[in-house]
């Protein structure tokens, strides 16, 4: 999916209209219709307040990864990072068990 298809989607699913985006973005509703179509790219700093108003990462809309982080995750993330060393390794201990717990149900339920 491209750059113009994640906005489309990701904009259709928070019920917003072109015009609602590109008011939160600082552009036209015009120059919004020319991103979605991929007749236009985002400025950097246009991009930064799409993603910021459709809760995803600058990363997941410009497609260097296609894991889709909403906001709240990546600011939680980003909060961990500034956490004493030992704080950070007793949660992703905890973390780490969690996803191996969860990898384990879901391998034994099928």
């Amino acid at each position: 999916m491209n750059t113009g298809e994640k906005i489309t989607a990701l904009r259709k699913a928070k019920k917003m209209s072109q015009g609602d985006l590109a008011t939160a973005a600082g552009v036209s509703r015009e120059m919004v219709g020319k991103y979605e179509r991929g007749d236009a790219l985002p400025s950097i700093e246009v991009a930064r307040k799409i993603a910021d108003e459709l809760d995803v990462s600058l990363d997941y809309l410009s497609g260097k990864t296609d894991d889709q982080l909403d906001a709240r995750t990546l600011d939680r993330v980003l909060e961990v990072q500034k956490l004493p060393e030992d704080i950070r390794e007793k949660l992703f201990y905890f973390i780490d068990m969690s996803i191996r717990d969860s990898k384990a149900k879901k391998a034994y339920a099928q």
